[in-house]
């Protein structure tokens, strides 16, 4: 419905012509001071003014620099006043114009209530401890006696929360979109990766809901640290605090972490997508 009010307002459009998706006002109106009716308003002929408002790009350029100063509240109006023809087109009541505070928490619960599809995919990754001086967690450098071995920065927290997104996605796994063979990835940054993955998110019209995961080791010890891991996972990913978790446990002493010869990680991303028509 929306890719059909575009397409009408971008087939209206002329040198010197604009267009504006609207719908006809509905509601009684009524003018008055507030708490007090005095006129019924005619309705007859009145239009709610939506998105998209389409003109050629020359033409809304030169209102807008001709009507600097003036107090206009959109584009149809910085045309009018400019002199430019405005078509209506049908709109949508999909179609709502975000303008005020209460008109992004409406449209942000709306997108939301499309989102029904819920996925669920988990992430596991595993590398071994090598030369250095400090190991890279959940996209911090944390100072140890130690580093972890990889053809990227090893960051096995990133590696696992990546693959947990693609698994949600059905989207393969985090080799298939980067190869280790690949030279480009060689010492890469794996925000990178972490970033890609939720960028498939939001091409599909979805959301990251909740992400959780979990680091196994001896050392280093991650609770001093996991109050700024989740802080740089939530900032990676533009993510409130509270939809991402990171928590740490030990083998004791058992298997390969238990002696200190890696870390581990494993991770379960939720997403949400609009169900497929």
């Amino acid at each position: 419905m929306l890719a059909a009010t575009l397409d009408a307002v971008l087939a209206a459009i002329e040198p010197g012509i604009g267009a504006i998706a609207a719908l006809p006002v509905a509601d009684t109106l009524w003018r008055g001071p507030e708490g007090a009716c005095e006129a019924l308003v005619d309705r007859q002929n009145l239009w709610r003014a939506q998105t998209p408002q389409g003109f050629v790009f020359s033409d809304i350029l030169a209102a807008h620099r001709r009507a600097q100063g003036q107090s206009l509240t959109d584009d149809a109006a910085v045309a009018k006043a400019a002199g430019l023809t405005v078509r209506l087109v049908p709109g949508s009541d999909a179609a709502a114009k975000i303008t005020t505070e209460a008109d992004l928490i409406r449209a942000e619960s709306q997108l939301r209530q499309r989102l029904t599809d819920v996925r669920v995919g988990t992430g596991f990754d595993v590398h071994a401890f090598a030369e250095g001086d400090h190991v890279t967690l959940c996209g911090l450098p944390i100072p140890h006696h130690r580093g972890l071995a990889g053809h990227s920065d090893a960051d096995v927290g990133l590696h696992a929360l990546t693959d947990a997104i693609l698994g949600a996605l059905a989207a393969g796994d985090i080799g298939q979109h980067f190869p280790p063979t690949d030279a480009r990835w060689k010492g890469a940054d794996s925000a990178v990766f972490l970033r890609h993955a939720a960028s498939l998110v939001t091409a599909r019209g979805g959301v990251i809901a909740h992400l959780d995961v979990t680091l196994i080791c001896e050392r280093p010890k991650i609770g001093p640290h996991r109050g700024a891991m989740q802080a740089r996972l939530a900032d990676l990913l533009g993510l409130p605090l509270d939809r991402v978790s990171v928590k740490a446990t030990t083998t004791e002493k058992l298997g390969f972490t238990g002696r200190e010869e890696g870390i581990a990680a494993q991770a379960v991303a939720t997403i949400r997508l609009p169900e497929q028509e």
